[in-house]
């Protein structure tokens, strides 16, 4: 049986429910490219807020984790290793994605600018009541950013492939995938803080027991295993709903 001792297991089942939320978007993503169902994913705002909302939760949540690792003492050996883990993940991403989409691979994704500001956060984890500006800066930034560069001839630069990872860009790059540094910085920093504020004065909050029953823990489980699902999940998802779209032509 799995040992759950010190697991946030609120935290984990909000982090599963992001979970869902993404598998329910992916699928319908693939029955989209597919031509099972004619939506507009990649400029609809229906769709387009659904996911900026998926990757909100996600990243608040690692926000808040990250926060909780710190008051439990969590050491940098054991950073490391959840580190690597994502990193390694996030160049498999975009070695599969490339093969799949060469023109519109995934460079800097979700799982690229989660490694990025996972360093980041852990370093200014001890910055205390300073996360909620820093975060409200990062959020802005982008919008800045759009508003003052054209016409300074910086733009080119902002837009181009080493720079883009900032986020302050004036166009958006033509990829399956892109969670640059800002503004999502802003939504980790602010996870950051409010897990920090909950360690202190609410824990019980994030780690008290689940109501919901076997949907909670199965939210939880989710949670806890969010990485490998994320890696696993499209592939499967879009084998199958290929290959119902291959017998339905046959």
């Amino acid at each position: 049986m799995e040992d759950l001792r010190g697991r946030a297991s609120r935290l984990d089942a909000l982090r599963g429910l992001a979970v869902v939320w993404m598998t329910v978007f992916h699928f319908c993503f693939d029955l989209n490219f597919h031509g099972f169902i004619q939506q507009r994913m990649l400029s609809d705002p229906v769709w387009t807020w659904q996911r900026a909302s998926i990757v909100t939760l996600f990243l608040f949540c690692a926000g808040m984790g990250q926060a909780l690792a710190l008051a439990s003492g969590q050491g940098w050996p054991r950073f490391w290793r959840r580190w690597a883990q994502v990193a390694g993940c996030a160049l498999a991403v975009t070695a599969g994605s490339y093969f799949m989409f060469p023109k519109t691979f995934i460079g800097f994704g979700v799982l690229h600018g989660l490694a990025t500001m996972l360093i980041i956060a852990r370093l200014s984890g001890r910055f205390g009541g300073w996360l909620w500006p820093m975060g409200a800066v990062a959020l802005l930034s982008p919008l800045v950013a759009q508003a003052l560069l054209p016409g300074t001839g910086l733009e080119a630069a902002f837009n181009g492939v080493p720079l883009r990872v900032l986020g302050l860009v004036t166009v958006k790059p033509f990829t399956e995938d892109y969670v640059p540094i800002l503004p999502w910085l802003g939504v980790v920093w602010w996870g950051l803080a409010a897990g920090s504020w909950a360690a202190r004065h609410r824990r019980a909050w994030l780690e008290g027991p689940l109501a919901g029953g076997a949907a909670a823990r199965a939210l939880a489980w989710l949670g806890r295993h969010s990485l490998p699902w994320y890696m696993l999940h499209q592939p499967v998802l879009m084998g199958l709903v290929g290959a119902a779209a291959y017998l339905a032509r046959a």
